[in-house]
Parts: C-alpha cells; sequence; structure tokens
C-alpha cells in the first residue's frame, strides 16, 4: 500500500488531515508520488509532543529532576535489599565472582548493579529413585546372582556448602538422582538377590550412601546426603509368584529348623535338670551313708565303753532291744489265763488276721497277763 493513500490516510492516520499519534500524518518530501516519509522530522514531532507533555515543557525543572533522581533511587534501594529466607542462604557475586562469605537468614543489603545475589535451599530435600512411570518400573536391576530386582528407594540430602552447590555443577540436583541410580545398580549387581530382598538391606543402603556421597565430593557438587533408604525390593511381576513361592519355602524351612532348636534345647535343658537331680541324690545319699556310718561307729564304741564297765547289764539291755526291734513289727495275739480255764484248744488266726484288715485295725489284743 502507498504510502500516499488518499483513502486511508496511511499506517498514521486515518485519512484526511487527521494525523496519526503524533498530531499530523506524515508528509512526503516533494518527489515523486509514492515516496517514503522522511523519518527524521516523524522523530522530530515526536520529541517536541513528548517536551509539551511533561511539566515544565521538558526544559530544566529542578522539581522533575529531583523526582526523577527519587524514583532513580528508589529503585536502586528495592534492587539493592534483599531478604533470605530462614531456610536459605545467599551469596553475594562481584561483577559475577562469587564472595567467601554467605548471607545468612534475614535482610541484607548489596550495591547492585555492580553485585548480584544467587540463592540456595539448605533445607533437606528427599527424592525417591526407581518409581514407576508410564507403566514401567525405572528401578529394574540385575543381582549378583543373575536375577531381576525391582528397587525403590530415597535419598535425603542437603545444601553443606552454597557456593560449590551453585557454580561448580549446572544441576547438582539432577546429578545427584543419576548417581545415586548409578550407585545402587553397582552394588546391587555384586550381591545376590536374597541381600536385596531382606538379608542385608541395610549395609546395601550403607555403602550406596557412601558412594553417593565420595562421588558427589569428587565433582565439588556441595551435597550431603543424610540418609538412604530402600523402600522397597520385589522381582519383576512375570516372576513374583515363583519368588513367593521360594520366600514361603525358605520361611517354613527357617521355622523348621527353630522348632528343632527349641525342642533340642528343651531335651538338653531336661536332661541337664535330671542329671543336676540324680548328682544332687547321690551326694546326699553319700554324705547321709557316711553320716549313718559314722553314728554306728560311734554308737558301738560307747556299747563297748560301757559293756566293758558293765557286761551283764549290757548284754541283758541288748537282748531286750534286739526283741523289741524283731517283735515291734510282728502281728502278735496275747492270751491271758486270769478268768479262763487254760489254753483254748482252737484259736481262729487266719479270721482273726482276715477280720483285723477289713477294719483297718493295726492289732487285737485280748486283756490278760502275760506269759
Amino acid at each position: 500500500m502507498p504510502w500516499n493513500n488518499q483513502s486511508g490516510g496511511g499506517p498514521w492516520g486515518g485519512g484526511g488531515n487527521t494525523g496519526g499519534p503524533w498530531g499530523q500524518g506524515p508528509r512526503g518530501p516533494s518527489g515523486p508520488q509514492g515516496s517514503p516519509p522522511d523519518l527524521e522530522e516523524i522523530i522530530r514531532r515526536g520529541q517536541d509532543r513528548l517536551r509539551r507533555a511533561l511539566p515544565g515543557g521538558g526544559g530544566s525543572n529542578p522539581a522533575m529532576i529531583g523526582l526523577i533522581g527519587l524514583v532513580l533511587v528508589a529503585l536502586w534501594l528495592f534492587q539493592s535489599i534483599y531478604t533470605v529466607q530462614p531456610d536459605e542462604l545467599a551469596v553475594e557475586l562481584r561483577f559475577g565472582k562469587p564472595k567467601a562469605e554467605l548471607s545468612e537468614p534475614g535482610l541484607h543489603f548489596h550495591w547492585w548493579p555492580i553485585e548480584t545475589i544467587e540463592k540456595a535451599t539448605i533445607a533437606e530435600k528427599l527424592v525417591n529413585i526407581g518409581e514407576t512411570r508410564g507403566g514401567t518400573s525405572t528401578g529394574l536391576m540385575l543381582s549378583g546372582d543373575q536375577n531381576i530386582v525391582d528397587v525403590q528407594f530415597s535419598v535425603a540430602y542437603q545444601v553443606t556448602d552454597p557456593i560449590a552447590y551453585l557454580f561448580s555443577v549446572a544441576d547438582p540436583d539432577a546429578m545427584l538422582i543419576q548417581v545415586a541410580e548409578s550407585a545402587m545398580r553397582e552394588v546391587v549387581g555384586r550381591r545376590p538377590a536374597q541381600d536385596v530382598f531382606r538379608d542385608d538391606r541395610e549395609g546395601i543402603a550403607n555403602s550406596v550412601r557412601d558412594i553417593i556421597q565420595t562421588t558427589m565430593e569428587d565433582y565439588g557438587a556441595g551435597l550431603t546426603v543424610n540418609a538412604l533408604s530402600i523402600e522397597d525390593a520385589a522381582p519383576p511381576r512375570e516372576v513374583a509368584d515363583a519368588f513367593d513361592e521360594v520366600q514361603r519355602a525358605e520361611q517354613d524351612e527357617d521355622r523348621f529348623v527353630e522348632e528343632a532348636n527349641q525342642y533340642s534345647n528343651q531335651k538338653l535343658g531336661q536332661a541337664r535338670g535330671e542329671a543336676a537331680q540324680i548328682r544332687e541324690e547321690a551326694a546326699a545319699y553319700k554324705n547321709r551313708v557316711v553320716q549313718e556310718a559314722e553314728g554306728e561307729a560311734q554308737r558301738f564304741i560307747s556299747v563297748h565303753e560301757e559293756y566293758a564297765k558293765a557286761p551283764e547289764v549290757t548284754r541283758e539291755r541288748l537282748y531286750l532291744e534286739t526283741l523289741e526291734n524283731v517283735l515291734k513289727g510282728a502281728n502278735k495275739v496275747i492270751v491271758g489265763q486270769e478268768g479262763g480255764s487254760g489254753v483254748v484248744p482252737y484259736l481262729p488266726l487266719p479270721e482273726l488276721r482276715q477280720r483285723q484288715q477289713s477294719t483297718g485295725q493295726g492289732q487285737l489284743q485280748t486283756q490278760g497277763g502275760s506269759n
């Protein structure tokens, strides 16, 4: 479209003598029709209109200069004062070079634009690795015994060196995730699957954490790994049933071994108790026999001494004591002669013994004199 289009007025106006935003439409210089407008003339008229819009006609008004100065100072202060949150540390850069000092949480000042700031969050972060994405698990690993395991674990870490964290590595967080996954694959690749499933999870987690920390220190990423936890370790879904059967068989084996150990300990304890009881009884029997023998020997010595003093009396006493010991356990029937006619021709001793046993009596005595 030509600049002197009479119907539209060109891009600066709506036609006629009504100009564009500068008040009057551009008028091309004398020359052939269709030549472009004078650009310098347009810029000059725009500057004139801007001066007329400013207070005082755009001259050297002190109030205007002061106002502009205040605005610039406020803008500079706004850019120079910054706040560091409680979970952050800030690093000031002078001409792009970081300072050694760190800005603690609070309000701070720096010389902008000569100095700039970079902030790093020092709160502990937790990242989960090995999660299922798009129906596919990212934690499938090959164990040392050629089994595939699906490991999901989490890493807790935090920034301990903000300068290294901000300027040594492009993306320390992403690098830590990659290093953690690589370290887990390395450790799992040296261990049997059973260690990953349940036998040595803590040992694997400690080994992986040490590898991650060593690698991050070598890169100078400014990160410290606080903890690593294996959340889940399972076989792939295609072979999960077979692994479950193996797990149940191993659990049954452990249970049988434990029951056998309990039974063995029980029997061993009983045998030891019976052996101790027999030893105690034997020692007691030994002491009793020895004491009885010593007592009998002492009694014999005492009787011998008394016999030497009075032989007849001692013999009579020994005889009576012997008869007492012999007769005190025998069944006796005593028949007296007082009030009777002598010896009874028939005495039913077996019937008396049966009657004595049935009634529970110890003896049947008949009053009378002794023979």
